[in-house]
């Protein structure tokens, strides 16, 4: 049975339309020649006429535009979604510079951002967020939670309310709180000194030895560790170079999935220093087979992609018996990158070697620990 009709009423300004609902919907033609439809319905003729004679006196007095025609129809818009709906759309949509959607794993932190710690808002009116709630919320999410964690769902939240003003939704972005988005846990991460970093790559599960090396001296990240391919690895001379061009994320529900780097910097080549071509030979003659597409460290079906809870079965281990069992698997990228910064590397070509974007975020990976010492007996030898 085919859908019944509305009908469209013409008026000396606009049009009328009768829906299904019986409910009466008015529009208009601008002057930019586009149509604008009233952001409700009405109930009545005479109030969606109503609508129509106030529009019309707008543009006769020279008080219309196009934005704010615009901006009242999504002001009306905010009141009847809710922050979960339009943050769903949000993360469905959203790009970056590129004009790349969010990667599997990115919009799956944020949906859990969403579902955790920004439950509160879930049912809120975009238009019903304030300052004042914002900063309730803020609070309260401090006293049951890490830092970390709310600084994060905080500047989610920023993000999304941010681009809801954009589109006119809301005329300011109640996220005013400062420093929130930036606040950390305060826990430092130590890298491994050498002798722990010995003991480490003794003490693990044989397999796994290359896969220390390479954190410590090339700096890769778990990701793209786990998804280098024998073909990623050259011998030049009496040194390795890793190419890093792909990384594997694990995202629940989803699996393995294998994609660019975390940014367009993050595609490097690394060249390790010549102490270690040993152990990475052995490795890949004890223990990667022949083909360009063989994962470097697989999981233990030899074919699947290692995912880090099955890694920490080895890890956990081998950092106890450095007596680092507060050592995160991270720490040895710190200890790739202050080893480079002892040996002379500048910003830049610290930023190149971690696969940074800016040279900010290589400064971060910068310890002290041992260069200090050494400028103090650089500054005695002046004396």
């Amino acid at each position: 049975m085919a859908a019944k009709k509305t009908r469209k009423r013409r008026e000396s300004f606009g049009a009328i339309r009768l829906l299904p609902s019986k409910r009466y919907q008015a529009s208009y033609v601008g002057p930019d020649g586009n149509r604008y439809t009233a952001p409700l319905t009405f109930t009545a003729m005479e109030d969606a006429r109503g609508w129509l004679a106030r529009r019309r006196i707008e543009i006769v007095d020279g008080l219309w535009s196009p934005h704010e025609a615009q901006a009242a129809t999504t002001a009306t818009k905010s009141k009847a979604t809710t922050f979960a709906d339009y943050a769903e759309q949000w993360i469905s949509t959203r790009t970056n510079r590129h004009g790349e959607h969010l990667r599997p794993r990115t919009a799956a932190e944020y949906r859990r951002l969403v579902k955790g710690p920004l439950a509160d808002f879930a049912e809120s009116r975009l238009s019903g967020i304030s300052p004042e709630t914002v900063r309730s919320w803020y609070s309260e999410l401090l006293k049951s939670g890490t830092k970390t964690q709310a600084a994060r769902a905080y500047e989610l939240l920023k993000a999304i309310l941010a681009t809801a003003v954009q589109d006119g939704r809301l005329k300011s972005n109640p996220c005013q709180i400062k420093g929130a988005a930036s606040a950390s846990s305060g826990k430092k991460v130590y890298p491994p000194t050498a002798a722990e970093l010995s003991i480490i790559v003794d003490k693990i599960t044989p397999r796994f030895r290359a896969a220390v090396i390479l954190a410590a001296w090339a700096g890769v990240r778990y990701g793209e560790l786990t998804e280098l391919r024998m073909k990623d690895i050259e011998r030049l001379g009496d040194v390795y170079v890793v190419n890093v061009s792909r990384a594997v994320s694990h995202v629940t529900g989803q699996g393995a999935i294998v994609g660019p780097t975390k940014s367009e910097a993050g595609v490097r080549a690394i060249v390790l220093p010549p102490h270690v071509t040993g152990i990475v030979e052995t490795h890949l003659k004890d223990f990667v087979s022949r083909s360009p597409e063989s994962l470097l460290f697989p999981a233990a079906d030899g074919v699947s992609h290692l995912a880090q809870s099955a890694f920490y079965k080895h890890w956990d281990p081998a950092r106890s018996a450095a007596k680092r069992p507060d050592m995160p698997w991270h720490a040895l990228r710190h200890y790739g990158a202050t080893r480079a910064a002892l040996a002379g590397a500048t910003l830049k070509e610290l930023q190149s070697r971690l696969g940074h974007s800016t040279v900010a975020a290589a400064m971060r990976y910068q310890h002290t620990a041992g260069r200090d010492e050494e400028l103090a007996r650089r500054m005695s030898e002046l004396a």
